[in-house]
């Protein structure tokens, strides 16, 4: 049996309505209640209200707000506050119903956390703090995250991500593709250890890139730029260089020389190998600012006017007093070799060379045409 439902009206008139009464009533002016109120089947008489100024007691509490608008430019959407779900076995939570779908924007389920969702004065928004200090500041026990997800509804492949911090690091997770971490931050990283500016250089270790990649180090140890293959059937490590032209590909070969090539080609244009071995596909041409056959003249050689070719006999003493060719220099044991000298002053010693042979030849003609003249005297 359902109890009475009781009012308070103004200058503390009270009366009780049957729920039995057939007839609704109606008020035609204005409602004061100067003390609690209670509407529901299972309010009481004597209700213990405590501090509260309403109360809504019944098995399915519901407060429906229904717009009669019938004009076209007024807006007619109906809502409901709702308080649990109706039926045996239902949800415990205190929602808003857009009525007119019949679906809930907003939820929250019984056993929320204290302070889970704040606004502060300032729109600050905590999630499980009352106290954010951003504009919104989420605080959990272990790894705070956030989760991204598509879920396929307009017709796009589902994918989920997360970004999420901790002690360990900061790090997105592709969720859906076996919870991959392809981005993690570790505590304590250096300010711009990772800095895209706004043309698109990135730049590591520094603000102000002035490359495309600009790579910066500060401590007391090499900058390095490393590429690395860790794939247990020994393929390439690889630097591509491409332009409108051609590319080039600077790799380590599965034996582990260093190969330069292009790709396409069977070979290689360059390989050094692990002993120190250096092989070309090509020539190798060099040179020098300071002139490719310094210190000798290149083809000067053969000019008088240019340089002034030295007897035979001061060529030889030159080359065994100092134990060297002037034009080749000296060639110490365990002291590196620059090819490029060496070899122009090989290139002018053996200019030089022919210029003396041409001399000896004349020499030897003169002394045989001596020779034939004193034999026919």
């Amino acid at each position: 049996m359902k109890l009475l439902t009781c009012s308070f009206l103004a200058l503390s008139a009270s009366f009780c309505i049957s729920p039995f009464a057939h007839a609704d009533q109606v008020i035609n002016d204005d409602l004061i209640v100067t003390s609690s109120e209670c509407i529901g089947f299972d309010c009481v008489n004597g209700e213990n209200f405590g501090f509260d100024t309403l109360r809504l007691k019944e098995n399915n509490i519901r407060i429906h707000f229904n717009d009669t608008s019938i004009s076209a430019s007024f807006p007619t959407n109906d809502w409901r506050i709702v308080a649990n779900d109706s039926g045996n076995g239902g949800e415990n939570y205190l929602g808003i119903e857009d009525s007119n779908t019949g679906r809930f924007p907003f939820r929250v389920q019984a056993g929320a956390p204290a302070d889970a969702l704040v606004v502060e004065a300032d729109g600050d928004i905590g999630v499980k703090t009352r106290n954010p200090v951003v504009d919104i500041h989420i605080v959990e026990g272990n790894t705070p995250t956030v989760r991204l997800e598509q879920d396929g509804s307009d017709g796009f492949t589902p994918q989920t991500w997360d970004m999420a911090g901790n002690e360990a690091n900061f790090f997105i997770r592709d969720v859906t593709n076996g919870s991959q971490l392809p981005l993690r931050i570790e505590p304590g990283a250096d300010t711009n250890s990772l800095y895209v500016n706004s043309n698109g250089h990135i730049g590591i270790g520094t603000n102000s890139p002035d490359t495309q990649v600009h790579l910066v180090e500060t401590a007391n140890t090499n900058t390095v730029f490393r590429v690395e293959n860790k794939n247990a059937t020994g393929s390439n490590a690889e630097v591509s260089l491409v332009n409108s032209i051609r590319e080039w590909k600077f790799r380590n070969n599965t034996v582990g020389n260093f190969v330069i090539n292009a790709p396409g080609d069977t070979g290689f244009e360059l390989e050094l190998r692990e002993d120190g071995t250096l092989i070309l596909e090509g020539g190798l041409i060099t040179g020098t600012p300071s002139g490719t056959c310094n210190p000798g003249p290149c083809d000067a050689t053969f000019q008088p006017d240019k340089f002034t070719v030295p007897s035979i006999e001061d060529h030889a003493e030159y080359m065994w007093e100092n134990s060297y060719l002037w034009g080749v220099g000296p060639t110490r044991e365990g002291i590196p070799m620059n090819l490029t000298k060496k070899t122009g002053g090989i290139l002018h010693e053996l200019e030089v060379a022919h210029i003396y042979i041409e001399q000896l030849h004349h020499r030897l003609k003169d002394m045989e045409n001596r020779l034939e003249a004193f034999e026919q005297k």
